[in-house]
């Protein structure tokens, strides 16, 4: 019984030791295993983005409007034969300018002249009646004063004597009309302008019923005619009002297909009293001198309505101009390096400038460059970039 009492404590003291050993080693790793390892440095801050920057500036500007337009001759006429015969000869070629009164094409006269010929034959033929009734009614009426003749022989000596002189009037006329068929023999041109191909060549039959044998259209000046929204309409208008009360005047540019601008500016002369209530646009036109003959009848260009003089407006790149569902807008830089974004409403293009109506001050830096990189509220380090030169 002895040894078993020591034998149990003898284990009652090891297992002591052992807990004691294992809360040391605890105790150990606590107070010296994290000064073994240091805590890590913290994170570098990342730098803030690059961007470009241009600054809004005022630019003298000539407010303009651009418009689809169609060119259109101030006068086109169709040749047509207005007689019946055939044709003799054609004295143009086919292109070529002409000018009023220029001799196109000749029909056949003879028919015509005989015509004429028989005409005056009838007149002189009438006179001499009308001579001879005129005599009669004379002889006729002073023997009647002196008792000789009858009233009745005056009476009808009278109604030949009118017969006559209405059968010289008809006989007249009939001439003048052989001499008018006469005259479209010859048919000429009515206007200056340029003609086209010709739809008969000699020896052909023409008459009323062919149709068009010919078109001559007007080449210098020329008409641009485009349609205009009412609310642009009013928007030109106000664009046009003066301070003073005046009406500033415009010029009306054209822009050809290639996008060269057309050098000779045109004046308004109409705008349509009408609208088109199925489009709500009415037509404006404009006279434009072609003096190269390089606006043709019916030719596609663009329509510009400019001021002439020019006003200081703001202007920025318009590549600092964004878009999204509420709008245009574009990012600045302010003072403190922050980025901001500004709503704005725009004007027409310069260039490649646009103007600026409202929503930006002269000074402001708008970002043109990294505008992708960055959002608003975000600081960035902005580089002015120069001003492009050139169109």
């Amino acid at each position: 019984m002895a040894i078993s009492g020591s034998v149990s404590k003898s284990r009652w003291i090891a297992g002591a030791a052992l807990v004691v050993l294992v809360l040391a080693a605890g105790a150990g790793w606590l107070f010296f295993g994290p000064a073994a390892k240091p805590p890590p440095a913290a994170a570098a801050q990342p730098p803030a983005p690059a961007v470009g920057v241009r600054v809004a500036t005022m630019k003298g500007v000539s407010q303009s409007f651009e418009f689809v337009g169609r060119i259109k001759a101030t006068d086109k006429v169709e040749i047509r034969a207005r007689v019946e015969g055939f044709l003799q000869k054609v004295l143009f070629k086919e292109g070529q300018d002409v000018k009023a009164g220029d001799l196109l094409y000749q029909i056949e006269k003879v028919q015509f002249q005989a015509a004429v010929d028989q005409a005056k034959a009838n007149v002189v033929v009438a006179e001499a009646e009308l001579t001879r009734a005129k005599l009669e009614y004379d002889r006729a009426l002073d023997l009647s004063k002196r008792q000789f003749s009858p009233q009745s022989q005056v009476d009808q000596n009278k109604a030949a004597l009118d017969t006559a002189t209405g059968r010289l009037m008809q006989l007249k006329a009939a001439l003048t009309q052989a001499e008018v068929n006469l005259d479209y023999t010859d048919i000429r041109a009515p206007i200056d302008g340029r003609i086209g191909r010709t739809s008969h060549t000699v020896g052909n039959l023409v008459n009323p019923a062919t149709g068009v044998l010919a078109t001559i259209v007007s080449q210098d000046p020329i008409y641009v005619l485009f349609p205009v929204s009412v609310r642009d309409l009013d928007a030109i208008r106000e664009a046009r009002r003066k301070d003073g009360g005046g009406i500033a005047k415009i010029d009306i540019r054209v822009r050809l297909p290639s996008g060269q601008e057309y050098p000779h500016p045109g004046v308004w002369n109409l705008t349509d009293p009408q609208v088109d209530p199925q489009t709500d646009t009415l037509i404006m036109r404009a006279t434009i001198p072609n003096p190269e003959r390089t606006l043709t009848d019916g030719q596609f260009v663009t329509a510009i309505i400019r001021e002439r003089q020019e006003a200081p407006r703001l202007v920025v790149p318009q590549a600092a101009l964004q878009v999204d569902q509420s709008g245009y807008y574009v990012l600045i830089v302010n003072d403190q390096h922050k980025v901001e974004l500004r709503r704005v409403q725009t004007g027409p293009n310069l260039d490649t400038d646009v103007v600026i109506t409202s929503g930006l001050r002269e000074g402001d830096k708008v970002i043109v460059d990294g505008i992708q990189k960055v959002r608003p509220g975000q600081i960035v380090q902005e580089t002015v970039l120069p001003v492009a030169t050139g169109g």
